[in-house]
């Protein structure tokens, strides 16, 4: 049986950043104001431990700053916080976030001499206009320099993409995916661009010079996005951003397309892509429809979606796990 993976979240804000993106503040998106000293880190893992399963394989993720921007005696203090967990084999390893530019031998050095595992990458895009006018600050051959240099020295490669940035199209996203493939990414995460409040990107939406995608844009553009890795075997391990207190009140969410079920909708668009072609040409009265046991809340649909899709041609449709089934099969019985 394989074992539950868990990563415990330490959140270490954009002070490591000599950029502001321009849909950047990472206080606002991930809730933090600050580096966590040493006990606040050990507290946070000690409370994560206390609700995992026993025989999890378990690491500590340090994410939302530029980790490796950060100064050495820092980056090395904050890697010795955990290893007394991993010495005592309670953590297998830690994981962080930072950008491409800044990575280099020493630095990669540092990180594989310290318990470091999987090293992910904000990427965004692969396309120069996009990388230019979103403020990053690179070019698209530094992203993939860093993730060479990265996968060479035995690290677990991460990439993040955003779909929808200023200058950006669901082409140009398709191929940042196919890009993040040919780079050899393990995991992705995958972002809508939202406007957040206090940002450069909400003075040009105020000033009518972006327009956000819509949530059925985004939805449909990262549908078209998920079999481009899944295909790959990359592990996608996040869709949309995790619903902070701000976006829930909108009171930092000024536009964009955010939804605290947005994996979920994209899953049921997937589905629905797929289901849509299904006709009733000889006029039959229900329909039954086979899938995966691990697909049927996706193929039923977010609120029935695909379902209530396919009631428009039968009077009764049913969907049943075939455990024979794999990924995104199925079968279809007519009645």
């Amino acid at each position: 049986m394989i074992a539950k993976h868990f990563t415990i979240p330490v959140f270490i804000p954009m002070e490591a950043c000599p950029f502001q993106c321009i849909y950047c503040d990472q206080e606002k998106i991930s809730g933090h104001a600050h580096i966590p000293d040493a006990g606040e880190i050990q507290n946070i893992i000690q409370k994560h431990l206390s609700t995992i399963p026993f025989g999890s394989e378990i690491e500590v993720g340090f994410f939302g700053g530029t980790f490796t921007g950060l100064p050495i005696v820092m980056q090395k203090h904050l890697l010795e916080t955990v290893k007394p967990f991993i010495l005592q084999q309670k953590v297998k390893s830690i994981r962080l976030s930072t950008r491409p530019d800044f990575i280099d031998n020493e630095k990669l050095l540092l990180l594989k001499n310290n318990n470091v595992e999987t090293i992910e990458l904000g990427a965004q895009s692969m396309d120069d206009e996009v990388l230019r006018r979103s403020g990053r600050g690179h070019k698209a051959e530094v992203i993939s320099k860093a993730a060479e240099m990265i996968s060479g020295f035995g690290f677990r490669l991460g990439l993040q993409m955003m779909i929808g940035l200023p200058g950006d199209s669901e082409e140009k996203s398709l191929n940042t995916a196919k890009k993040f493939v040919g780079l050899m990414a393990k995991d992705v995460r995958i972002y809508p661009t939202l406007v957040i409040k206090g940002t450069p990107l909400e003075k040009l939406y105020r000033a009518g010079k972006f327009i956000p995608l819509s949530l059925d844009e985004a939805v449909e553009q990262t549908a078209a996005i998920f079999p481009v890795f899944e295909n790959a075997g990359v592990n996608i391990i996040r869709t949309g951003l995790h619903p902070s207190e701000g976006f829930l009140d909108n009171s930092e969410l000024v536009a964009g397309p955010f939804h605290v079920s947005f994996k979920e909708l994209v899953l049921t668009q997937i589905w629905n892509d797929r289901l849509r072609k299904i006709e009733n040409p000889d006029n039959f009265d229900e329909i039954t429809i086979s899938v995966p046991k691990k697909q049927i809340n996706a193929a039923v649909g977010y609120s029935g979606k695909n379902r209530n899709m396919l009631k428009q041609k039968f009077r009764k449709v049913r969907f049943v796990a075939d455990p024979s089934l794999q990924n995104r099969e199925y079968n279809v019985d007519y009645r």
